[in-house]
């Protein structure tokens, strides 16, 4: 029995310790398995010294827009709308500049309306929100006409995400500017850049408020400038914008647009997509405009603008021969009222101005933005290329008014020889096509496709009124004088669309 009873502890603790064994070796094997499997440490990242460039580049991003920030504020506006917009629940502008108050930036309902309860247009409000640059400690805030048009109530947010009750200074239609203010002291702004000093290329930040989300800052280069005034409705409004693709959306208009050093050099406006956002071209009001119609917002609380009285468009390769220009330098006249100033001093259509109280004039744009922040009673000395002669033409300028006429930019056409059928202005015509009582000439009734007149991009509608420097009175008059050109020749039309004057030049078909 004892023989027996040894045997089988024998054979248990023999069982014991093989599912000891057992065990321990999967332990062993778990955990050499698990070992193996753990993922192996990620490569190390670059040393400073490789990328030391860029991380120089974004420190220094990081202080500007330190720097610039707190000078951005967030303009609330509560305002009626105008009586165009008053039947219009979804204005244009307010989708184009700047986001609904309160609205889902994502898509939605403005904040205070109820599906299906539409407002009493008696009783309608608009908000809006925009941006605005603090530029003095004691609260000048400069933004957008657009942003403030009509407001009944306009608050500002700091960064600090402190509210202010802002009162308007002033505001300008015709640059889209305004000025507002809040009452403080030793408040952070930004100092006045120098746009002339812009070259494309440059690095600039645009501070703002896109779509709601306030004090978002973003970084691009200058991508052109001096670029024209796209508003077809008033020509009379300067252009010479300042084209950047640093991204500017709806609720931008009236923010800091800066360069590397913090300096304001242009005010967030306005941008060009094909659904409302952010394509890569966005645009800013240069300084050379917004400085000296904000300081005088400030000191007098509106702006009075001198004004000519002609229409003007640049001087190009294609027509600088016609005048007798060595150089596509200029603003070519392309209609004077009669009884304005430029035409009580004898300005005449097809004379170049080349200089403006001395300085060189190099395009239509910049000749509009100078005569802009010259002021009513003012006497400027143009120099104006005429006949291929030089004269100085003083012209005292007077206060622009809503008649007034800005460079205009019209297209024109043609059958025939020239590929442009043409007919006489009945009174039914003018009066369908209001036509002031002084244009005379030949309106375009067809043009062919590919002619000369197609190539000059002529369209039906268009009224020659000049065929190369002469007036013209009726269609028989147009035709006799186009079909007096020699073989070969250009002719040089003026033509009236759009509500002003242009010069085209048809080049003729090779035969």
């Amino acid at each position: 029995m004892n023989n027996w009873k040894t045997i089988l502890t024998r054979r248990l603790l023999a069982a014991v310790v093989a599912v000891a064994v057992v065990a321990s070796l999967a332990t062993y094997e778990f955990a050499r398995t698990a070992k193996a499997s753990a993922a192996a440490p990620a490569a190390a990242p670059l040393d400073d010294n490789s990328v030391a460039a860029i991380l120089t580049l974004d420190r220094a991003m990081e202080t500007l827009a330190a720097r610039v920030t707190p000078a951005v504020v967030n303009v609330t506006v509560t305002s009626k709308p105008s009586a165009q917009q008053a039947g219009d629940d979804s204005s244009q502008d307010m989708q184009q500049f700047f986001a609904p108050f309160g609205g889902n930036p994502f898509g939605g309902t403005p904040f205070g309306r109820h599906f299906n309860q539409p407002m009493n247009p008696r009783e309608r409000v608009e908000h809006g929100l925009g941006s605005g640059v603090i530029i003095s400690p004691d609260g000048y805030i400069v933004t957008n006409n657009h942003v403030v048009e009509g407001a009944t109530d306009i608050h500002v947010t700091m960064s600090n995400r402190e509210v202010l009750s802002a009162k308007l200074i002033g505001t300008d239609p015709l640059t889209d500017l305004a000025v507002i203010k809040v009452s403080g002291k030793n408040l952070p702004s930004v100092p006045w850049g120098d746009s002339a000093q812009l070259h494309p290329g440059q690095t600039v930040l645009a501070f703002g408020n896109p779509y709601g989300f306030q004090f978002t800052v973003t970084r691009g280069i200058v991508s052109a400038l001096n670029r024209p005034n796209p508003d077809a409705s008033d020509r009379r409004k300067p252009g010479e914008f300042i084209q950047t693709d640093a991204a500017i959306n709806p609720g931008n208009s009236g923010g800091a647009l800066v360069d590397a050093r913090g300096e304001l050099i242009g005010i967030n406006t306005f941008l060009i997509s094909s659904n409302g956002s952010f394509s890569g071209m966005g645009f800013a009001i240069p300084t050379q405009i917004a400085e000296p119609t904000v300081e005088t917002l400030i000191r007098d609380g509106k702006v009075s603008h001198g004004y000519i009285g002609i229409g003007i468009s640049d001087v190009t390769p294609d027509n600088a021969k016609s005048f007798q220009m060595s150089n596509a330098t200029g603003a070519l006249v392309t209609q004077v009222e009669p009884s304005s100033p430029g035409g009580k001093a004898g300005l005449r259509t097809g004379d170049v101005i080349t200089k403006l109280n001395g300085q060189p004039v190099t395009d239509a744009g910049q000749l509009q933005m100078e005569v802009g922040q010259k002021r009513p009673g003012d006497t400027i000395q143009l120099d104006v290329v005429r006949e291929g002669k030089t004269v100085n033409v003083p012209v005292t300028l007077e206060t622009m008014g809503a008649a007034s006429a800005g460079a205009s930019a019209g297209t024109e056409h043609g059958k025939g020889r020239w590929g442009m059928s043409l007919g006489d202005l009945s009174p039914a015509l003018r009066d369908r096509m209001q036509l002031p009582s002084e244009v005379h000439g030949a309106v375009i009734e067809d043009v062919q496709p590919g002619s000369p007149a197609d190539n000059a991009n002529l369209q039906r509608g268009d009224v020659i009124v000049e065929v190369n420097r002469h007036s013209e009175q009726s269609a028989v008059d147009v035709a006799q004088a186009l079909s007096n050109v020699a073989k070969g020749q250009d002719a040089l039309v003026l033509v009236w669309s759009n509500g002003g004057n242009t010069f085209r030049v048809l080049h003729p078909t090779q035969e």
